[in-house]
């Protein structure tokens, strides 16, 4: 298999970057992972226009532009020879110390990329639903990062593999005030009375409140404009542990999983009968415990919406 490596494809075996790289040296970087369906790629000018506005805000970088990142994406896309596909573009600060930087400099950033089989998940996810947990931290608002793709995902992953090992399939996050604000991977969605409401992307908050911590995912939009077509009402705003327990529908997205249904939420319940007074995993099922109707028709529309687009174009 060849990535792409700064214009150029190596052999994943000889593919390597400076020990002295900013993304290996503090974690400094940026990530999109895009899906590929039938040789097209969904939606990759939002998913490079989000890259490239979070370098820029973050001053990770001025040197990226959207037009030869998409046909970058193109040309990795052909040159590995397959229609479908998980993609993943990662950008780093470079070879050089970003502690002096102001990300202005004659420094060039590092881009990756890298065409792999799509993630295969079991269809009980999608027909059955998922649980999800709590993730024991909180994710903070006032992070210069907050809302941003980076590359400091290690909380985030461990709260998911913590999720995985009780059987859960995805570990969602609150804010410091209590709201919740997404998955580890994911955005989040609940349905009430007929109403879509999903917790506000950074950048669509009211004129003078805070950040949210919540990154806004390209999959999440088109959601979003799906339903919108179909005459739901969307509302954006962060929803309590109490919303979402008594949501009539709850579900997550991103590029990979599409759409994926939640059908019950697992919270610590304390064991009694174990004389360490551990706690065990109990299932609270939201609503009746299967996948509503309203998540089904999203999944279905969206799936249509991605086959649409995928038709071997990049640029849509």
């Amino acid at each position: 298999m060849d990535v792409w490596i700064n214009g150029k494809f190596v052999s994943d075996a000889e593919a390597q970057v400076s020990v002295f790289d900013a993304g290996l040296q503090h974690g400094i970087g940026l990530f999109e992972t895009l899906a590929a369906r039938n040789g097209g790629v969904f939606r990759t000018r939002q998913h490079i226009e989000r890259l490239t506005t979070s370098a820029e805000i973050l001053h990770l970088s001025d040197k990226l532009h959207v037009d030869p990142l998409v046909a970058a994406v193109r040309q990795t896309l052909d040159h590995s020879g397959r229609s479908d596909a998980r993609i993943r573009i990662t950008v780093t600060g470079g070879d050089l110390n970003l502690l002096r930087s102001t990300g202005t400099g004659p420094h060039d950033p590092t881009i990756i990329i890298v065409v792999q089989p799509p993630t295969e998940y079991p269809d009980r996810f999608f027909t059955d639903g998922i649980a999800v947990t709590l993730a024991a931290g909180r994710l903070n608002p006032w992070q210069v990062t907050s809302g941003h793709k980076t590359l400091d995902y290690w909380n985030r992953i461990a709260a998911l593999q913590t999720a995985t090992s009780v059987g859960a399939g995805e570990a969602l996050w609150l804010t410091p005030e209590a709201h919740v604000a997404s998955g580890s991977v994911s955005n989040l969605f609940l349905t009430k009375n007929g109403t879509l409401v999903t917790p506000p992307a950074r950048g669509e908050q009211p004129r003078g409140e805070e950040i949210p911590p919540v990154r806004p995912g390209v999959t999440r939009e088109a959601v979003m404009e799906i339903a919108t077509r179909m005459g739901v009402p969307v509302e954006c705003r962060l929803p309590v542990l109490d919303d979402v327990l008594n949501a009539d529908e709850v579900f997550l997205t991103n590029s990979s999983w599409q759409v994926l249904p939640v059908t019950g939420l697992g919270l610590p319940t304390k064991n009694d009968e174990e004389p360490d007074g551990s706690s065990t995993l109990g299932h609270h099922p939201i609503s009746d415990g299967v996948v509503g109707t309203l998540t089904a028709d999203l999944r279905a529309a969206l799936l249509e919406l991605i086959a649409s687009e995928c038709d071997g174009s990049v640029t849509s």
